[in-house]
């Protein structure tokens, strides 16, 4: 019997020094690995992938951040395009409103000499002195047109018909003729710069047929 309880107490001995061994080693009873037994190559690959994780958090911070700071730029670019955008509307009605004060300004001395003309004939009768102050506003209106804003009358009279520029009310034979030609101007026409404003509304004589001549020369010999 003591024979036994040695080897039962030397079996178990045994056991157990295998179990601190294995235990030492990292392994379980059942040959399963502990968690502190984990080989270092599982240990470096959990941690690279936490590395990986943590980096993909940071960069999607840093993208929201971004993000965000877009769109405050397009807000604040938005808000400073209306601004703008307000600003030339009110310039393009203001321009729109104000473009004809250096024009007006000009008429207004026109209208000046008109009012001292009136002014001086109720105090005169004299209808001649009247009538040359009226003329010489006339010019110097015309002129000031001309030179200021290129507003230039049209010289009718004696040219050759251009439809580009005349209005024909009427047309006639005319002996001296020898195109179609402005003989009088009813209306006259302006030109602004190089383009027509209005057109002159004029009588156009237009040349004698041979037959009309040879009646009009054997007249004149019956005289």
């Amino acid at each position: 019997m003591a024979e036994e309880k040695e080897q039962a107490a030397a079996v178990e001995s045994e056991e157990e020094t295998v179990k601190s061994a294995a235990n030492e080693n990292g392994e379980t009873p059942e040959g399963e690995t502990s968690e502190e037994g984990k080989t270092s190559e599982e240990a470096d690959e959990l941690t690279q992938e936490e590395q990986e994780l943590l980096q993909s958090l940071t960069d999607t911070v840093d993208l929201e951040n971004e993000n965000s700071e877009l769109k405050d730029q397009l807000l604040r670019k938005q808000a400073d395009f209306d601004n703008f955008r307000k600003r030339i509307f009110r310039e393009k009605e203001e321009a729109i409103k104000y473009a004809n004060s250096n024009l007006l300004s000009d008429l207004v001395s026109v209208i000046d000499d008109f009012e001292r003309a009136i002014g001086s004939a109720e105090d005169s009768d004299d209808f001649d002195s009247f009538l040359s102050g009226f003329r010489l506003i006339e010019k110097q209106f015309v002129g000031m047109l001309e030179r200021n804003w290129g507003l230039k009358r049209m010289e009718t009279v004696g040219k050759e018909f251009d439809p580009q520029e005349h209005e024909a009310l009427m047309m006639e034979e005319c002996e001296d003729c020898s195109t179609q030609t402005v003989i009088e101007d009813y209306q006259k026409g302006y030109f602004l710069h190089d383009r027509v404003l209005r057109h002159a509304k004029v009588k156009v004589g237009i040349p004698m047929t041979e037959e009309k001549e040879e009646e009009q020369e054997a007249g004149e010999k019956v005289k």
